[in-house]
């Protein structure tokens, strides 16, 4: 009898990561679905519901570089494991979560175990996997899990939401981390080659304190949270600590992170590329998951499966990016799928949601590829441009600006719609002042405003809310076309010069 083909433990350890991996990413986007029913439950204002979305990118942007460093010192497997153990106690503290506030600081600590585990992922495939089309092809499954996860979010927690209360969308992480935990204990090798130096804490919070201070001064000042007399000296004190923080890493012998990654322009391209196109990708999914729920009525259900085509066709985009890559050159492959990107939000931006048909499950659909291979193909540039003893420090750097294009695009889409919302609004002239200022601010807190009235006040309320908010649509979705068409042009550029072959450092 023939024996079953055994399985390469390379493949193996992939399978492990990506399953570390998985829970972190659906978890930047599963809240994006049940913010409607979270707003409701805990009665959040438009402010809470922005900050419990956003503390979750903004802190990863600061600690990912930090982790990441880390990481390639001490080893990625103990950093792993400790981060998927926070991980699944503060999805277990989010799920409980009784006010906003409590439910922002459960963010926190998901943040911190998500830096700790991403960046470790990236490091493990670099380490693992040194033939380059292999690391190519996994990199390439990698992308496949970062895209499709992102798009499966909205569907998981709309068929949670639809049996269970909002906190399942964070207390699904918990099977899923008690799972993970043993099989990378067990699968991970205990022994690993670790960069020389030491991981000094004092200038790791200063690179955490002064991406807080810079991205929430630039937070704050776009979003009207704080006068620009808090802003602006929050942002110049956290630009004054990256400038302290880089100083210090230019003179010492061994840094924490090396500045030098900066000038690789498949580097450079990549972190440009994954921080706006991240941003675009993140409001317009969080628009749309509003205006198919508070607009169109959709279940959290329906909402999830009409996005259904984006995370399909990301799975497909995955493992062809390497393939693409190789055949026809990262600059073209990058470039082009960031212009189809474009191509497919300017068209959507003119779409009737209310009738989609066939045209607008395509459109989703071809915009879930075109990004799957254009992320996957700068990732895989990105990873191929470092030793394997950066794979952790270059892996942290492409989920930071990730993380960073997330929380500000949140940022940015959620006071554009406010702005526009507002201004677009009819109220009853007989509705308090203070009940309509509250209203004028979102869709949600018209929502929240027309439980506490009469029928007839609720009615034209709730419907008046429906049409501000679809005023906003095109706009917002036609802006996000334009920052990708602007990226596609930017890349091109940059990638002028790079082989069409990767290339080991």
């Amino acid at each position: 009898m023939s024996r079953l083909p055994t399985i390469p433990r390379r493949w193996l350890i992939l399978l492990a990561v990506i399953l570390a991996f998985l829970p972190v990413v659906i978890d930047m986007t599963i809240l994006h679905i049940a913010v409607p029913s979270l707003t409701l439950a805990l009665g959040a204002s438009a402010t809470e519901v922005l900050w419990i979305i956003d503390i979750y990118p903004l802190l990863m942007a600061g600690l990912l570089v930090p982790m990441g460093t880390l990481a390639d010192r001490v080893g990625n497997r103990r950093v792993l494991l400790g981060g998927l153990v926070v991980f699944g106690l503060a999805s277990l503290l989010a799920a409980f979560a009784p006010t906003p506030a409590l439910l922002i600081g459960a963010r926190v600590l998901l943040a911190l175990g998500g830096s700790m585990i991403v960046p470790c992922v990236l490091g493990i495939i670099r380490r693992t996997f040194e033939d380059e089309r292999e690391r190519a092809l996994a990199l390439g499954l990698w992308g496949t899990v970062g895209a499709a996860g992102g798009a499966l979010g909205p569907l998981i927690g709309g068929v949670l939401l639809e049996h269970f209360w909002w906190g399942s969308a964070f207390f699904v992480n918990v099977p899923i981390m008690l799972g993970v935990v043993p099989l990378v204990f067990l699968l991970l090798p205990r022994s690993e080659v670790t960069t020389p130096g030491t991981w000094t804490p004092g200038q790791a919070l200063l690179l955490i304190g002064g991406m807080l201070g810079l991205v929430y001064g630039i937070k704050a000042a776009v979003g009207g949270t704080q006068p620009l007399s808090v802003a602006l000296p929050v942002a110049l004190l956290g630009a004054a600590l990256l400038g302290l923080f880089a100083r210090l890493q230019l003179r010492a012998m061994t840094p924490i992170l090396d500045l030098a990654l900066f000038s690789r322009p498949a580097i450079l391209a990549g972190i440009i590329m994954a921080t706006l196109a991240s941003g675009a990708l993140a409001g317009v999914e969080l628009t749309l998951a509003q205006e198919l729920q508070y607009v169109l009525g959709k279940t959290p259900l329906q909402a999830g499966i009409f996005m259904i085509p984006i995370m399909v066709a990301a799975a497909l985009g995955g493992p062809v990016a390497g393939h693409l890559s190789h055949r026809y050159g990262l600059r073209l492959v990058a470039s082009a799928s960031l212009a189809v990107s474009a191509g497919a939000l300017a068209w959507l931006a003119m779409a009737d949601f209310h009738h989609p048909g066939v045209g607008v499950p395509a459109l989703l659909a071809l915009l879930g590829l075109a990004l799957s291979i254009g992320l996957t193909a700068s990732s895989i540039a990105i990873m191929s441009s470092v030793a394997p003893s950066e794979g952790a420090a270059a892996g942290s750097l492409e989920a930071t600006a990730y993380e960073l294009g997330t929380g500000l695009g949140i940022t940015l889409f959620g006071v554009f719609m406010s702005r526009v919302f507002r201004h677009s609004l009819t109220l009853d002239p007989e509705l308090a002042t203070p009940l309509a200022e509250r209203a004028s601010r979102s869709i949600g807190d018209s929502y929240v405003i027309a439980e506490s009235l009469a029928a007839p006040q609720a009615r034209a309320l709730v419907e008046a809310a429906k049409a501000a908010f679809s005023a906003t649509h095109s706009l917002l979705l036609m802006s996000a076309a334009a920052l990708l068409a602007v990226v596609a042009i930017l890349v091109c550029r940059l990638l002028r010069g790079y082989q069409t072959h990767f290339q080991n450092l």
